[in-house]
């Protein structure tokens, strides 16, 4: 840096206009010994996630146990564990284990608050502990043995901001850091490590937690995600297109996508308005009459997977793969089980995110819609609507867009994706109410102590 009085230690001019102007005037937080210890710590981080990737894995083992969409084969062992497994989680989750209920994200969202007071942060951080994130992993072994139709988005994030947050109390170089942008930093890498992609975890980071934007966030997150990614393995992501997927979508289909995207996004805002109305209620019923509607919770996921061959099970991801390639084999009804079964695990408090639940409704309902079509130009509109249906449901577009991006792996699509990805957010800001993390955030602050401690 000749001529520069500082030595060369402002941020070099080519990405100061990343930063924050706050940072970007101040003494640069990235240093390179912060920088490296990132390093160790996505070694660490990627080791977190390898159970929950070996949970998911074992989930879908079991519902292969079924003929898939063959409801008629009746094996009383199959829909018995089903129920048996749900009153087990329920039980736990509404007993001894209730710290873990749910996807654990909702404290990462409210610590970037900035008016955040200091009894709001120790309540957000209290599902973030130790103690809370291992009642969540019983729970999700539970969760995945049952084969709950939730996926392991939310607990793979909630991981890894814990994750960080520990080695940020432990190694004073993370301190640099600051608790909130530590937590989403953390959040955005596990879910990256969780499917393998470290821009996943960014885009994440950006568009969902995190208060904070440029380099500051995106570098750690690609550092630790980038590691993560090095250390977790392919299981528990059935989903993912394995043949690489060319040619450009043809322009006859662009209306045909635009209106496929119209009608997904509003199976999104009901999917979704469902969920908001369905959860208060089904929660309480479970605080107050917890025997009764847990039995009855049980026998209707053990029912509705008989009746639909065990497509009902798990996040999706076996009937959301085989569409994203353009050979879905799922009958036409499959968007009925795919749109109760994930409604009823959520309500219910299940640890567990609803990301691929909402790509795999948008998935089944399109392939319905365009089965006489090619194969290759049955994956792209299946690839649009799950899109859609996604980003009605989450409001997160280029999140959205990129997740069923790196599942189907098919370049040239990628603009339809997006745009299909942002029509369908403002379909859903405009039809949907609050977001289901919104929501959850919402029920969190709503526990905050007032006058008298209560």
């Amino acid at each position: 840096h000749r001529g520069d009085p500082g030595g060369g230690r402002r941020n070099p001019s080519w990405f100061r206009w990343l930063l924050p102007a706050g940072v970007a005037e101040a003494t640069n937080p990235l240093s390179p010994q912060l920088l490296l210890t990132l390093l160790p710590c996505g070694m660490a981080l990627g080791l977190v996630i390898l159970p929950i990737q070996g949970l998911s894995a074992l989930g879908f083992l079991l519902q292969r146990q079924w003929q898939l969409g063959v409801p008629g084969l009746f094996d009383p062992l199959l829909p018995l564990g089903v129920a048996c497994g749900t009153l087990t989680v329920l039980a736990l989750a509404w007993g001894p284990l209730a710290p873990g209920r749910g996807g654990g994200i909702s404290g990462v969202e409210a610590l970037q608050q900035h008016s955040l007071a200091p009894e709001g942060q120790d309540l957000a951080l209290q599902g973030l502990r130790g103690k809370a994130q291992l009642a969540r992993l019983v729970l999700l072994a539970g969760t995945h043995l049952a084969g709950l139709a939730v996926g392991i988005e939310s607990p793979a994030a909630s991981f890894g901001a814990s994750t960080l947050l520990a080695l940020r109390r432990r190694l004073k170089v993370l301190q640099a850091l600051p608790l909130p942008l530590a937590a989403a930093v953390g959040a955005g890498a596990g879910l990256a490590a969780a499917f393998r992609s470290p821009l996943l975890g960014v885009t994440y980071a950006l568009e969902e937690l995190s208060s904070e934007r440029g380099l500051p966030l995106v570098l750690p997150t690609l550092l630790l995600a980038g590691v993560g990614t090095l250390v977790t393995s392919d299981l528990g992501v059935p989903a993912r297109v394995q043949a690489v997927l060319e040619g450009s979508p043809p322009l006859t289909l662009l209306p045909w996508a635009l209106l496929l995207t119209v009608v997904a996004a509003l199976l999104g805002v009901l999917f979704l308005r469902l969920l908001l109305a369905l959860t208060p209620r089904l929660q309480g019923l479970l605080r107050h009459h917890f025997l009764p509607t847990a039995l009855a919770v049980a026998l209707l996921l053990g029912l509705l997977a008989q009746l639909s061959g065990g497509l009902s099970l798990n996040d999706g991801s076996l009937a959301l793969g085989p569409a994203l390639a353009g050979q879905s084999t799922s009958p036409r009804w499959a968007v009925l089980p795919r749109l109760i079964s994930p409604l009823l695990a959520l309500a219910a408090g299940a640890p567990g995110g609803l990301m691929h639940d909402c790509m795999a409704l948008g998935a089944v309902f399109s392939a319905a819609l365009v089965h006489r079509l090619p194969p290759d130009q049955q994956a792209m509109l299946v690839a649009v609507g799950a899109t859609a249906v996604f980003s009605a449901a989450c409001r997160t577009p280029l999140f959205c867009a990129v997740f069923v991006f790196i599942l189907q792996n098919n370049g040239r699509l990628f603009p339809w994706l997006l745009l299909a990805s942002a029509l369908a957010a403002a379909i859903g800001t405009v039809c949907g109410g609050p977001t289901w993390n919104g929501f959850q955030r919402a029920g969190l602050e709503g526990l905050r102590p007032v006058e008298g401690g209560r």
